[in-house]
C-alpha cells in the first residue's frame, strides 16, 4: 500500500472513492414557500389561507403576518411565534414570503 492509497475518502452518497478535498459536502437544504421563494431564518411570512391551530380554539386568518421565522430540519415546516400562540410550527405550503 502506498501513501496515496491512504488519502482517498469514501463518499457514501456516490459510493465512490474520491481524492482528498473532492468529497462532496452535504447539500444545503433550501426551504421554499408556497410561491417558490427561498426562506431564511428571520424572514417574515404571510398566511395564504385560514388555519385552525391544533390544541387551541384559535384560527389564524389569511393575511396574518408572522415575523422572525426559524427554519427546521424538515424543509416543509418552519418554527415561529405568534402573539397568542407560542411554539407554532407552520407548513411552508401555507405561507408566502413578505
Amino acid at each position: 500500500m502506498t501513501g496515496d492509497d491512504e488519502s482517498y475518502v469514501y463518499d457514501e452518497a456516490t459510493g465512490e472513492w474520491l481524492p482528498p478535498g473532492a468529497a462532496s459536502a452535504p447539500a444545503a437544504i433550501v426551504v421554499r414557500d408556497a410561491a417558490g421563494n427561498a426562506l431564511a431564518d428571520g424572514d417574515a411570512v404571510t398566511l395564504i389561507k385560514d388555519l385552525k391551530v391544533k390544541g387551541t380554539s384559535t384560527t389564524l386568518k389569511q393575511g396574518t403576518v408572522i415575523r422572525s421565522i426559524r427554519l427546521t430540519d424538515d424543509p416543509d415546516e418552519i418554527d415561529c411565534r405568534h402573539d397568542t400562540i407560542k411554539g407554532l410550527v407552520l407548513r411552508t405550503e401555507f405561507v408566502r414570503k413578505r
